[in-house]
This record gives C-alpha cells, sequence and structure tokens, in this order.
C-alpha cells in the first residue's frame, strides 16, 4: 500500500527529529543517516506498511540501525 507523499514528507520530518533527539546528533545528520537507512527504503516502497507505524516505533528501529552501524 502506498502512502500519500505530502503525509509521507510530514512523517519522515517527525521521525528524523525523534530520532535525532534519542540519540543527541544534529537534525542535519539524523537526517542524511534517515535517507540512506533500511527503515527509509522500507517506509518509502510501502513495504509491510511501515508508514503505517507510530513515529516513536520507526524512530527506534532508526536508531537500531544506526547504532548497529556505530
Amino acid at each position: 500500500m502506498k502512502a500519500n507523499p505530502i503525509l509521507l514528507q510530514k512523517k519522515y520530518s517527525r521521525v528524523i527529529e525523534c530520532f535525532a533527539r534519542r540519540q543527541g546528533i544534529s537534525l542535519d545528520t539524523a537526517l542524511d543517516f534517515f535517507y540512506h537507512s533500511d527503515v527509509y527504503r522500507l517506509v518509502r516502497e510501502g513495504v509491510s506498511d511501515m508508514h503505517c507505524m507510530s513515529d516513536e516505533y520507526l524512530a527506534e528501529e532508526l536508531q537500531q540501525e544506526y547504532q548497529a552501524e556505530c
């Protein structure tokens, strides 16, 4: 299922902000990581309706991916 692109952009910004706050990193760093992450790819492609998950859940998934790469 595909989500409305405008709504997705708003969701992305909320997830990025939450992720940056949790990790204590700048928004620029969080933004760069997000757009190169598996989480972004899955949400963008509509896999498993990831776009329906809460912002907090997606930020947690992003945090786990970030920590795995560090």
